[in-house]
């Protein structure tokens, strides 16, 4: 089973102000490697305090980072036409797709699912199904909401659903599971519910 496993934290409550990106690499049904960058938003120095109450970044951790530019086609070229999940993926996609329009950039091909949808389906029953309480229950450790922590943890919980079918492949996975998909394309992206929007012009 190959996919990956993404996660942003923002700066601020706008979607196009990721300061932190992680993401897990899984191939073979094991994490090969995490990667994580950091990165600095357009709105810097500004950070919301909530925000850095979260995660824990500050300013100044981000004073030397680079610039979105300076790590998206880094990013794009292991997304491009990959499996992609994420915990709450309607956050990070629309992070994602906000980051790009501010950019000027165009979607990268890549088909995502969420991992809430996907516990909920494969897990049902359960009082919640936040990362943190759902990696508790299957007793994955690690530090919450720094993006690559959450992305690799993301992915284990994904690893441990696919153990459950060892013979399926991810395309079977997520249709036996119900589990809906969306897509990103270079003219827009296709949500798991099936809304379509179109991506900025270029």
């Amino acid at each position: 089973m190959d996919f990956l496993a993404l996660d942003f934290e923002t700066a601020t409550t706008q979607p196009d102000s990721p300061c932190e990106l992680g993401i897990a690499v899984v191939r073979g049904g094991v994490v090969r490697e995490v990667r994580n960058w950091l990165i600095k938003p357009p709105q810097w120095p500004y950070f919301n305090p909530h925000n850095i109450a979260v995660h824990g970044i500050k300013p100044e951790d981000v004073a030397e980072a680079p610039r979105w530019s300076g790590i998206w086609e880094e990013v794009a070229s292991l997304l491009h036409e990959q499996t992609v999940v994420a915990h709450n993926a309607a956050f990070d996609m629309t992070v994602l797709r906000s980051t790009l329009a501010a950019h000027g950039l165009q979607h990268p091909t890549f088909q995502y699912f969420c991992s809430v949808s996907m516990c909920r389906k494969v897990w049902p029953g359960h009082p919640s199904y936040g990362l943190k309480p759902m990696c508790d229950v299957h007793g994955i450790r690690f530090k919450h909401h720094r993006a690559g922590n959450d992305a690799e943890a993301t992915a284990e919980l994904v690893i441990r659903a696919l153990d459950q079918r060892p013979s399926f492949d991810m395309t079977q996975f997520l249709l036996e599971a119900k589990v809906k998909v969306g897509a990103f394309y270079p003219g827009g992206q296709r949500t798991p519910g099936g809304k379509l929007s179109a991506a900025a012009s270029y």
